[in-house]
């Protein structure tokens, strides 16, 4: 409690109020599209604090979020032995990252931050729907957790390019729902690791990440109650845009 009341006094009332914005806004995404919360955090939280700080508040909300997505839908077993080259892979590179040029280790970060967030909404704005041989999972697999686990490790967004490799292999939208969950579960656990391993992660920022999943659960509520009343496809797009435009002002500015 200690920790946890130093933490939230050293950054002052008008951070907290972001942080708790941020947080809502992010799981109200998640709650309408199925993910985001990370990707929503560390942009926009990006211009205010720390890359190393913003990736330490996120841990336990998208832990806990994401471990709850993974168990929905009957396949995580399948999906498991299907998918534990790239999980593995995921691991590896975030670790290696980690200890190569992990969050913190320069102002490039903030820039990188931002390359990979328009990367990510130019991806989901117009790259078009893609199959994957199955004879190609037994190489891309691993390729594409390797590199989403050093992007990971540089920006602490986890979705390129696990999100398009997994929406490539023609999962129905159950097991793409528990596929997403359960890689942004392995992501996040390596990128704790990775933090705590460079001193990043002590307990105040824990303190404060656990504070953080009540206002995450709320806007996972509101987004869920959102899902039922407007077009997911109208917000993703506008998701996309604002992606697109804060990377793109990270990237520039930093």
């Amino acid at each position: 409690m200690t920790n946890l009341l130093a933490f939230y006094q050293s950054i002052g009332p008008a951070l907290i109020l972001l942080v708790l914005a941020v947080f809502t806004l992010a799981g109200t995404v998640k709650g309408v599209i199925g993910l985001g919360l990370p990707t929503v955090a560390m942009g926009v939280l990006g211009l205010a604090m720390p890359a190393s700080q913003a990736a330490a508040l996120l841990i336990i909300p998208s832990t806990l979020t994401n471990l709850w997505q993974l168990t929905q839908g009957g396949h995580l077993l399948p999906l498991l032995r299907r998918l534990w080259p790239m999980l593995l892979a995921v691991c590896i590179g975030t670790l290696a990252g980690s200890r190569w040029f992990g969050l913190g280790a320069g102002p490039w970060v903030t820039h990188a931050l931002g390359g990979a967030l328009l990367v990510y909404a130019l991806v989901g704005l117009y790259l078009p729907s893609l199959r994957l041989s199955p004879s190609r999972e037994a190489w891309m697999g691993p390729l594409c957790g390797l590199l989403t686990g050093l992007v990971t490790a540089a920006t602490g967004v986890f979705v390129i390019p696990a999100v398009p490799y997994l929406q490539a292999l023609g999962l129905n939208r159950d097991e793409l729902v528990q596929a997403l969950g359960l890689s942004f579960t392995v992501s996040t656990l390596a990128l704790a690791s990775g933090l705590f391993n460079h001193g990043l992660l002590n307990g105040g920022l824990l303190s404060a990440s656990l504070l953080l999943v009540l206002p995450a659960l709320a806007g996972m509520a509101l987004g869920q109650w959102l899902r039922q009343r407007i077009s997911p496809t109208t917000f993703k797009r506008v998701f996309f845009i604002g992606m697109a435009m804060l990377g793109g002002h990270l990237l520039v500015n930093g």
